[in-house]
């Protein structure tokens, strides 16, 4: 017996492009179009009436964005939330990272027409999300209330932190905003970040992160050097890495499982340069990227962290670390940045009264 299909509600306030989502849709038969509206409360009442298993909506619409309308669907009938948006439009990008924080468990990108070159590769990884956010049945909203303390580690790496490394992919963005948004803006070493997101998106994440947190956020820039209480984000396209001196180096290097930026690339970086003077976190995302050069990490004496599977949107990279064991400690998203900062005052006693600071 066949599954049954994934109900699938379009918003978008455009005629033409509600048309060619709802063809595109219809093209797998594992996805049924349940219903197709122009706005907010449209969307609003439709949900409200037949619950859909996903929402697939535009960011910026006339009357009531994409944020207002994932902000209500979550208040009163939660139902994973699929942000689409073409990034050639900046209020929708600016908005995307709004409704992240309301409760949006994806963005991607809108095929905005047939003759587009990225057409094909954009319908793929729409409809390859849309599939994925209908397994998340209870979209979390991480609490912000206090949470117990994370135990101290285990084990103290010798000298310095010289650099956390940190992967992320689906589910990343709001995961990332409360690790970094636990931090001191003075945390006493940098933190380099892959975030596989839609090619376009990454200036209006470092903005978002930029401004609901304490700390320097910046897309990275080749031979910089890493600087501490700054995150620097590996660029569209680009691997980052950090070199023995400390400065970052983007490269073009061939993809790694397919991927580009990819964390392997710049966990085995941190593995080979920092070696037990690194922290590898992985978080969030769909796949195995970053596991396996997360364990190399733990053989060469890093402190190795895996976001736990209860505030995992996708327990894909941090399961498959786990199963790899190479995660030394396992913890929910609220606890890493407690975490981090307690192995840093560990490594760094002048940064303790920081440690402090940055508990709930």
């Amino acid at each position: 017996m066949s599954a049954a299909p994934i109900n699938v509600l379009v918003v978008d306030d455009s005629q033409v492009m509600r048309m060619l989502l709802v063809h595109l849709l219809e093209q797998d038969p594992a996805v049924r179009v349940a219903g197709a509206v122009d706005g907010g409360p449209a969307a609003l009442a439709f949900v409200a009436n037949c619950l859909p298993d996903v929402v697939l909506m535009d960011i910026h619409m006339d009357g009531m964005d994409g944020f207002e309308v994932t902000r209500r669907i979550m208040e009163a009938t939660p139902v994973p939330i699929v942000m689409c948006s073409a990034v050639t439009d900046p209020r929708a990008v600016a908005t995307v990272f709004r409704a992240y924080e309301a409760g949006a468990v994806a963005v991607a990108e809108k095929p905005v027409a047939y003759d587009h070159p990225e057409f094909a590769r954009l319908s793929s990884e729409l409809l390859q999300t849309v599939k994925l956010m209908a397994e998340v049945r209870v979209v979390r909203r991480w609490p912000r209330r206090p949470v117990p303390a994370a135990k101290p580690p285990k084990t103290r790496p010798p000298g310095r932190i010289e650099a956390v490394g940190i992967g992320a992919s689906t589910g990343g963005p709001p995961a990332l905003q409360t690790l970094l948004g636990g931090l001191p803006k003075d945390f006493p070493a940098p933190l380099l970040v892959v975030q596989h997101i839609s090619a376009g998106f990454l200036p209006g994440l470092a903005e978002w992160l930029s401004q609901t947190t304490a700390l320097q956020v910046q897309i990275a820039a080749h031979g910089v050097e890493a600087r501490p209480g700054h995150v620097y984000l590996a660029p569209d396209d680009f691997h980052l890495a950090i070199d023995a001196q400390g400065c970052l180096r983007l490269s073009r290097h061939a993809a790694e499982s397919g991927l580009r930026p990819a964390v392997d690339h710049l966990f085995r970086s941190l593995a080979e340069h920092c070696g037990a003077s690194a922290v590898g976190v992985l978080l969030t995302g769909m796949g195995r990227d970053g596991a396996l050069e997360l364990r190399t990490m733990r053989e060469r004496g890093a402190i190795t962290i895996a976001q736990d599977h209860a505030t995992s949107v996708v327990y894909g990279m941090p399961g498959e670390a786990v199963a790899l064991q190479a995660a030394s400690q396992v913890l929910p998203i609220e606890r890493i940045a407690d975490a981090l900062c307690r192995i840093a005052a560990a490594s760094n006693p002048v940064s303790q009264d920081h440690s402090r600071e940055a508990t709930p």
